[in-house]
């Protein structure tokens, strides 16, 4: 059965060092390419990052990678950028022994903030 997690704070919490450490900095990847006034919740089961009380971006950590979801459509460009870590979709698959491009994460998150507007 998947654990009910009361907040943010307790699911990041429940994973390994090296883990906690990637989605705390994912998590502060979002909220600073994100507008003021975002909010958090847990949202099937997994971090949510709302936005005007709506679900904006999800992220969840796994065993050997990170997801964040949904996936904005973007320019070319962008399209190009997250290819290597499309995993069907509506998912980014970033694993985790590699470098996480954050860089890319904050590019997501301002696409689907253009998209909300």
């Amino acid at each position: 059965m998947a654990e009910h997690f009361a907040s943010v704070d307790d699911y990041i919490g429940s994973f390994p060092d090296d883990v906690r450490t990637v989605l705390e900095r994912i998590r502060r990847t979002i909220h600073e390419a994100a507008p003021e006034g975002i909010g958090e919740k847990i949202g099937y089961g997994i971090p949510a990052v709302t936005l005007d009380r709506r679900n904006l971006v999800y992220f969840a950590g796994w065993r050997h990678h990170v997801s964040v979801y949904p996936v904005p459509q973007g320019d070319a460009a962008f399209q190009r950028d997250i290819e290597p870590y499309r995993s069907g979709r509506g998912t980014l698959k970033f694993p985790l022994n590699a470098p996480v491009p954050y860089d890319l994460i904050a590019r997501t998150v301002r696409h689907l903030v253009a998209e909300r507007a």
